[in-house]
């Protein structure tokens, strides 16, 4: 283990938490954290360690820059999950350290000689694929709801599922109102970290949230989607709630790294949550109807205002890209100047990125082609070539030259459907032939 010896008389160090519990599971460690027994703040200082913890001491190795903490205990002194003391002392022992983790998985010690420590038994609940919490001091962190979906999520893959107990702690925080004191910037951190993780399966953080209440406490507006039901015609899957998790998931598939657009697939059906229950499965409207729902998490979310605008995008004209193999070339002009795709070329890949993961993510569909964002696309592309010069040039200004630029544009998505050969699916080689054509599937955005 790199750097685990240290300067300071009798301390001990350990490789702790995520590093031991993925290089267990063979996966891919990212960043190591230790844990320090027997010593002080003061002898960390002189050994060279810079500390960065203001709450509780944690420092900065003085080569590595990887985080140690001195070994330390909390106890529960208000609400939320910053209401906790710390405690630290030479005379902690690494268990005691372990005892305030939360998930056996994650309480797991590894020291210099390569020697586990393992008071909860995680590596058992590793073997068996479980996620457990360390005790019943789990229920006083409304944080660590989130974090197990997270965790669910993140190990779906490998077959991992929460353990009963664990899920009935899970509910008796949010039951207690506990989940009400987390921060708005925190969940969102949550929510973030889950979708841009590439080993996650987002609709398993939905689903655990859900299932224990706590997606009614911090998303409303998708927790609704639950049990309404959309035509099995168009839906096999039928349930709204169950539609935007696929939906979400072939959103990650199609663009792991890309939070807006998954965060587009997320929001894309909200309005369907107001439709009135006489008129299911059908939701006339649904689109114009889910922008209120959108504004009211931005408000409460405090959401990026680029992201909102991306996720209102596709609430608003997603069944138009659904038809747009249908749709007169004008139509088209005005949805890509509705979402300022010209201004914003990202927020319209978003947007078709979302689109797509909607029309895939539904039972038996996942893996079905969809053509009509290839042929946006081309259509977005041949439109964008029309610029303002050559009319200017020409001494047409004002209005006219609005409406010229808009008439050329129209014309140009006339020849791009004519050029876009459906029965091959053709957009590649348009595409190719075009050498200003930038399609970006896979850049991360920052709202």
């Amino acid at each position: 283990m790199e750097n685990n010896s240290l300067n300071i008389k009798d301390a001990k160090v350990y490789l702790v938490g995520g590093a031991v519990r993925d290089s267990l599971l063979k996966q891919p460690v990212h960043d190591k954290d230790y844990v320090v027994v027997g010593a002080t703040v003061a002898q960390m200082m002189e050994a060279g360690f810079k500390q960065v913890g203001k709450d509780f001491p944690v420092f900065l190795h003085p080569e590595s820059n990887e985080e140690y903490a001195l070994a330390r205990t909390e106890r529960k002194s208000g609400s939320g999950y910053n209401g906790f003391e710390v405690f630290t002392d030479p005379s902690l022992t690494v268990e005691d350290d372990l005892s305030r983790r939360d998930l056996t998985i994650n309480a797991i010690a590894k020291d210099s000689e390569g020697n586990f420590v393992d008071p909860y038994n995680g590596i058992i609940d590793l073997n068996k694929k479980i996620l457990r919490h360390v005790s019943e001091a789990f229920a006083e962190d409304p944080l660590r709801v989130l974090r197990v979906a997270r965790f669910a999520a993140r190990y779906h893959h490998l077959g991992f599922s929460i353990a009963p107990e664990t899920i009935q702690l899970m509910r008796d925080i949010v039951n207690r109102g506990e989940i009400d004191a987390l921060t708005k910037e925190r969940v969102f951190i949550e929510i973030e970290k889950t979708f841009t993780d590439r080993q996650s399966t987002p609709s398993v953080f939905l689903s655990v949230l859900h299932k224990v209440g706590a997606l009614e406490k911090i998303l409303p507006e998708v927790d609704a989607l639950y049990g309404v039901p959309q035509s099995a015609a168009h839906h096999p899957e039928i349930d709204t709630g169950i539609h935007t998790e696929m939906v979400l998931d072939v959103a990650h598939r199609l663009a792991p790294e890309r939070f807006d657009v998954q965060f587009a697939a997320l929001v894309h059906d909200l309005g369907k949550a107001l439709t009135p229950k006489d008129q299911w499965p059908r939701h006339i409207g649904h689109e114009e109807g889910g922008v209120q729902p959108l504004e009211d998490m931005a408000s409460r979310m405090l959401l990026p205002a680029e992201l909102v605008r991306r996720g209102k995008a596709t609430v608003v004209h997603h069944l138009k890209a659904h038809q747009a193999l249908d749709l007169k070339a004008s139509t088209i002009l005005k949805m890509i100047q509705a979402i300022d795709g010209f201004r914003r070329p990202d927020g319209w890949e978003c947007f078709l990125l979302a689109c797509e993961a909607d029309k895939r993510g539904r039972l038996g569909l996942t893996e079905s082609d969809y053509p009509q964002a290839d042929f946006l696309r081309v259509a977005y592309q041949y439109a964008k070539e029309v610029k303002a010069q050559p009319f200017l040039e020409n001494g047409i200004q004002g209005e006219e030259l609005a409406v010229r630029i808009y008439d050329a544009r129209v014309s140009a998505i006339k020849h791009a459907r004519k050029d876009f050969d459906f029965s091959r699916n053709g957009a590649t080689d348009v595409l190719e032939a075009n050498p200003n054509s930038k399609v970006n599937r896979s850049n991360k955005v920052k709202p």
